[in-house]
C-alpha cells in the first residue's frame, strides 16, 4: 500500500469554507475561474497521493444548491479542431462530455459561452447543435489591443460588447475544456456588465498548482513545470505579494504578468481593487493539506520523470520540440534526477537487452516488479499484464490461464480476416480471451479479479505503446511510459 502524503477530507473541508469566504466579500456573488479539471485531475492525485482526481468536484457538490457552472471554449479552438491531449477528442466533443458528467454529478450547467468569436461557421455550427439540446450559448468577442487598451476593454464596446450570460445563483463556476479558453475575460467581463445593472459581484481564481505557500523549488511545484511545459508557464515568487505584505509566495508568469491589468480593471469597474497581488485572487488551499511531505515530494519526482518520457516521445513522433525537451532535462538536473530513478525503466530495459525484443516493466504497490517479454502470441504488454495478474492472484508464473482453444481463433480472425501481420495479441484481445476463459477456468476468473490492484502501478516499455495497449492500461489506472523508439523502422505506425 503506497503511503499517503494528502489529507483529502482536509482539502474538501477548507476549500469550502474559503470559497464561501470569498462570496461573503462580496456580497452575495461570485464569479470564480476554475482552472485543471475538475472531476479527472489524475496530476494532482499522482503528485499529492492522497488527492482524489475528482476532489474539486467533490467539493463543488458541497455547494451544489448555490453555484452553477459555465463552460468557455474559444471560436478559434473550435475552428482548428484542438482536441485535449490526454483524451485525443475535440474540444467541442469535450464540453459535451463535460455538460452530461456534470449533470450526471447533479450540478447545474447554466449556459455556454463561444469567446473569441468572429463569425467562424464550425462555432456556429456548434451553437446551433447546442441549443437544439437545450443548452443556452451567448457569445464573447476579441477586443483589439487586449489586455492593454484598458479605456477600451472596460467600455461598451469592449466589454459591454459580449452577450450578458443570465446567471440565477450566486456561485458562478467558469471553466474549459482546456487552457487559452478565455476564462478569466469571461469573469472580467461579467463583472462589468453586473456593474452596469447594479450588482457588485467579485472575481476568483481556483488554480491547483503552483501551491502558492510551497517553495518556488519545490517538487509539487516543479512538477507543474514539467506538466506545463507546453504552455511555457514559469514558477515565479509573486513580486506584487512580497511588496504589500512582505510574505514569499509562488505564483506563476501569466497571473503575475497580467495582474496590472486585472487590478487597472478592477478600478475602472469599482473605483478601487479588492486584490493586492495575483495570490490574493487564489482560493487554492491544497498546500495547507499535505500531511507527509517528503510523500509528496518523492511522489513530484517521479512525474517529472515521467513528463520527461512523455515530452521526449512526443519529440520522437514531431508533435513536441526539442526546446521542450530541453526544460524538461533542466528540471531533472535541478532535482539530481535520472531516468532509471523510475525503477521499472532499467528493469524493462534489462529484459530488452537479453531478448533482444521489446519489453515492459510493471510496478505494483507492494513494490514488487514484474516484467514481461515479447512472444510469439503475446506482445509485451500482454505478458507483463499477465505476468502481473498472476502474481497478484498467487497463481503459478508457468500456469496457461488462456485455452488454445480460445486462443487460436482469435489469432485467426486477426491475421486471415482484419489484415493484421502479426498475431500477437494486444492487452485488450487479452484480456477478452481472459474473461471467456475465466468461466470455465477458476484460475482465469481469479486472475481476472486483480485488475483493480493494477491502479496506479507504474508501468514502462521499451518502445512506443500502441494507442491500444496504452489506452487499456490508463483505463485501468497505472502510470505509463516508454522509450521514445518505434518496435520497427517503419514510417507508419498504428
Amino acid at each position: 500500500m503506497k503511503k499517503l502524503g494528502f489529507d483529502n477530507d482536509k482539502y474538501l473541508r477548507l476549500q469550502t469554507e474559503k470559497i464561501l469566504q470569498r462570496v461573503e466579500q462580496f456580497g452575495g456573488k461570485l464569479y470564480m475561474e476554475f482552472g485543471g479539471k475538475l472531476f479527472d485531475d489524475h496530476h494532482a492525485s499522482r503528485v499529492l497521493p492522497g488527492f482524489r482526481p475528482d476532489s474539486k468536484m467533490r467539493m463543488l457538490l458541497q455547494l451544489k444548491d448555490q453555484a452553477e457552472l459555465v463552460i468557455a471554449i474559444s471560436a478559434d479552438d473550435i475552428e482548428k479542431n484542438k482536441r485535449r491531449g490526454d483524451l485525443g477528442i475535440t474540444y467541442d466533443v469535450d464540453v459535451m462530455r463535460l455538460i452530461d458528467t456534470f449533470r450526471e454529478y447533479g450540478l447545474y450547467v447554466g449556459s455556454v459561452v463561444l469567446t473569441k468569436f468572429t463569425g467562424q461557421k464550425t462555432a456556429e455550427q456548434f451553437q446551433r447543435k447546442l441549443e437544439a439540446l437545450g443548452v443556452q450559448v451567448y457569445r464573447h468577442y476579441p477586443i483589439a489591443d487586449y489586455p492593454s487598451n484598458i479605456p477600451f476593454i472596460v467600455s461598451d464596446e469592449g466589454f459591454g460588447k459580449n452577450d450578458y450570460i443570465e446567471t440565477t445563483r450566486p456561485i458562478v463556476v467558469v471553466t474549459a475544456p482546456g487552457p487559452g479558453s478565455g476564462k478569466m475575460a469571461t469573469c472580467l467581463s461579467q463583472l462589468y456588465h453586473e456593474h452596469g445593472r447594479g450588482i457588485r459581484s467579485g472575481y476568483a481564481k481556483y488554480e491547483t498548482f503552483p501551491v502558492w505557500n510551497l517553495p518556488l523549488k519545490h517538487p509539487v511545484n516543479l512538477a507543474y513545470e514539467a506538466a506545463t511545459v507546453d504552455l511555457d508557464d514559469v514558477n515565479m515568487i509573486d513580486p506584487f505579494h512580497l511588496e504589500a505584505y512582505g510574505e514569499t509566495t509562488v505564483n506563476y508568469n501569466r497571473d503575475v504578468e497580467i495582474f496590472p491589468v486585472l487590478e487597472a480593471m478592477f478600478r475602472k469597474i469599482y473605483g478601487e481593487c479588492p486584490y493586492k497581488s495575483p495570490t490574493d485572487m487564489g482560493v487554492n488551499m491544497a498546500g495547507n493539506a499535505i500531511i507527509d511531505d517528503e510523500v509528496c515530494c518523492e511522489a513530484s519526482r517521479q512525474e517529472i520523470i515521467r513528463r520527461y518520457f512523455e515530452t521526449a516521445c512526443l519529440v520522437r513522433k514531431g508533435d513536441s520540440s526539442a526546446v521542450q525537451l530541453h526544460k524538461l532535462e533542466m528540471l531533472m538536473q535541478s532535482q539530481d534526477l535520472s531516468v532509471e530513478d523510475r525503477k521499472t525503466v532499467p528493469a524493462a530495459r534489462k529484459v530488452a537487452v537479453q531478448t533482444g525484443e521489446p519489453a515492459m516493466a510493471i510496478e505494483l504497490s507492494d513494490g514488487k516488479i514484474i516484467t514481461g517479454k515479447t512472444s510469439e502470441l503475446m506482445g509485451a504488454s500482454c505478458a507483463a499484464m499477465l505476468n502481473a495478474l498472476k502474481y497478484l492472484a498467487d497463481i503459478d508464473d508457468d500456469a496457461k490461464l488462456i485455452s488454445p482453444t480460445v486462443l487460436e481463433p482469435i489469432t485467426h480472425l486477426k491475421v486471415e480476416h482484419l489484415g493484421n501481420r502479426n498475431p500477437r495479441l494486444h492487452t485488450d484481445e487479452m484480456l477478452v480471451a481472459l474473461s471467456i476463459c475465466a468461466v470455465t477456468d477458476k484460475r482465469a476468473d481469479l486472475a481476472m479479479e486483480q485488475l483493480e490492484k493494477l491502479r496506479g502501478a507504474e508501468v514502462h516499455s521499451t518502445v512506443i505503446l500502441s494507442q491500444v495497449d496504452e489506452n487499456v492500461f490508463k483505463k485501468l489506472g497505472a502510470h505509463v511510459t516508454y522509450d521514445a523508439a518505434y518496435e520497427s523502422q517503419k514510417l507508419y505506425h498504428k
